[in-house]
């Protein structure tokens, strides 16, 4: 999946175009433009350095459709919009540790390297190792670098691996009250 972050003038609306590797294009909204590293960057950024595959870009990639996301091209596979609302009920919880991560990690780059485990061991809920949490604010200070070095209108166009999505999970794929299978169709 081809993730393209742009660099908007500071306090205009941003937006990142996401060309998925099942040929279907998207504009996913990001909100007003600062000097600071975009949100969906930071979240890119510590769920590629930790390989997470069911965070916000590894669901995307397999088939969640967010409310900030508007199609803009490509055939949109059949009921997509019914699985996207299946993996995100289904996957709820991976979600919100991603968000959750990708957050601390972002509340990281305040903090020296070197007092990286200190600040870890303050944390009241610290879902990450050290050397984890340590791999992520190098790769979001390195983002970081990337992103301030653009000038309005560059673009930083990255690839999310394939292999890292977000897949149904087999277990839970059963109607609700019934039991019995529900249909089996494939995200991509």
């Amino acid at each position: 999946m081809r993730v393209t972050f742009i660099r908007f003038a500071d306090h205009e609306w941003g937006h990142v175009v996401i060309a998925r590797d099942d040929g279907v294009v998207y504009r996913m909204n990001t909100g007003p433009i600062t000097g600071e590293t975009p949100h969906d960057l930071v979240h890119y950024t510590v769920e590629d350095a930790l390989r997470i595959p069911d965070g916000i870009w590894g669901s995307i990639a397999g088939g969640v459709v967010f409310r900030s996301m508007h199609h803009v091209s490509g055939r949109r596979p059949p009921h997509a919009a019914e699985r996207s609302r299946d993996l995100i009920r289904e996957h709820r919880a991976e979600l919100q540790r991603a968000e959750l991560i990708g957050g601390l990690c972002e509340r990281s780059l305040d903090v020296p390297p070197a007092g990286l485990d200190r600040w870890a061991a303050k944390e009241p809920f610290m879902p990450l190792t050290v050397a984890q949490l340590t791999t992520a604010a190098t790769a979001l200070r390195a983002a970081a670098a990337r992103w301030s070095a653009l000038a309005v209108g560059d673009r930083l166009e990255l690839e999310w691996p394939g292999h890292r999505r977000l897949r149904p999970d087999s277990r839970r794929n059963t109607r609700a009250g019934d039991g019995g299978p529900r249909r089996s169709h494939s995200l991509l």
